[in-house]
């Protein structure tokens, strides 16, 4: 198969037009269009539909498309590294992320990094699904308390814990029930164990709204609604500036949040870039494989 004209194919198939990628190439349409037509021949397979206005990919071109855009964007990518060692980041880089963390805190690091980066088209993406980064496209997955995975190779970003808080000036009350505000996949049988300043308390929380969604939880806490236990990195600025009352710690390990990516692909320049961004952004940075 000829790699160039490969590569010519995806070139197309991503800007959706043989003009399009003519442009964003600066090379003649005509080339282009040659080299995919010798591709087909070469695969005995039909894998765009020429209209007169319209270009769609057959299923057999969407096929090869997906299967064979990441590993050329690989090949570029390490061409480039190579080639100088004053490389410049460039491309679309795809993360995806747990929407606390992207509302909290992402959008700002996405920012900084534009800014260092402007070659970089970046997109993160907020969503708490488990996204898989080779079916989903995505360059890194970030999650919360990730399984084992030998696909995955990673960074732990962050380490965060769920803190109790009321509105300014609340107390907890001397007995075990109190009125929360909570995530709509608590059990309603739950008992919140925490540590107080006055040692262990065991909270049967009352849940008068649940939400599914802990920025939801926060803004009802903030309007007076109840106790909650709330993420650390969501809460935290809060209780700094006396919006909200820290109350206590939720018991058991910390959590782990770590930035993923697919073990099997090179780890390209704008990748390691963006990982070094959440590092420094979080104050961690530890390395290894799940």
């Amino acid at each position: 198969m000829d790699l160039q004209a490969l590569l010519d194919f995806n070139l197309v198939a991503a800007h959706g037009g043989f003009g399009r990628a003519a442009r964003a190439a600066r090379r003649p349409k005509a080339t282009l269009s040659r080299k995919v037509s010798e591709l087909e021949a070469s695969l005995n397979v039909r894998l765009i539909e020429r209209g007169s206005r319209l270009l769609r990919l057959t299923d057999e071109g969407v096929a090869l498309h997906e299967a064979t855009r990441g590993p050329l964007q690989d090949i570029a990518e390490a061409e480039l590294a190579v080639g100088s060692s004053a490389s410049v980041p460039r491309g679309r880089l795809r993360i995806s992320a747990p929407i606390v963390l992207s509302h909290v805190a992402l959008a700002a690091i996405g920012a900084d990094f534009a800014r260092a980066y402007p070659e970089v088209e970046l997109e993160i993406v907020a969503e708490d699904r488990k996204a898989d980064p080779v079916e989903d496209g995505f360059d890194i997955v970030i999650r919360v308390n990730p399984a084992p995975d030998e696909r995955l190779v990673g960074r732990r970003i962050l380490e965060d814990e769920l803190l109790l808080v009321g509105a300014p000036g609340a107390i907890l009350p001397t007995s075990e029930e109190i009125d929360a505000v909570a995530m709509n996949t608590m059990p309603a049988d739950m008992i919140w164990r925490v540590e107080t300043r006055d040692g262990p308390r065991a909270l049967r929380p009352r849940a008068r709204l649940r939400f599914s969604s802990f920025l939801m939880v926060r803004e009802a806490v903030l309007a007076g609604a109840g106790f909650a236990l709330a993420p650390k990195l969501m809460v935290a600025g809060d209780i700094a500036a006396s919006r909200l009352t820290r109350l206590g710690v939720a018991e058991g390990p910390k959590v782990e949040i770590w930035a993923l990516q697919n073990s099997r692909r090179l780890a390209s320049l704008k990748v390691r870039l963006f990982l070094d961004a959440l590092s420094r952004a979080f104050a961690a940075d530890q390395t290894g494989r799940l």
